[in-house]
């Protein structure tokens, strides 16, 4: 499965996929929903800009964070 046309996006979303978390496809964008099942993410299907990884790799690293804290 193809998550996004950018490769580092989808090899992120390959590796949360088989981490636990779960994958699902809205109208336009698909989203990831963290494995406690409070939390979740759009992936960007086709990347506007050049920091658009690094913006999602920071977005999955920020919802973990706030998750984490909220156990």
């Amino acid at each position: 499965m193809r998550y996004s046309k950018c490769k580092e996006i989808d090899n992120l979303a390959h590796e949360l996929v088989a981490a636990g978390w779960q994958f699902k496809w809205g109208s336009k964008h698909g989203r990831l929903y963290h494995p406690s099942g409070t939390g979740h993410l759009t992936v960007p299907t086709t990347p506007s800009s050049s920091r658009s990884y690094k913006n999602f790799r920071c977005d999955v690293k920020r919802l973990e964070r706030t998750i984490g804290e909220g156990r």
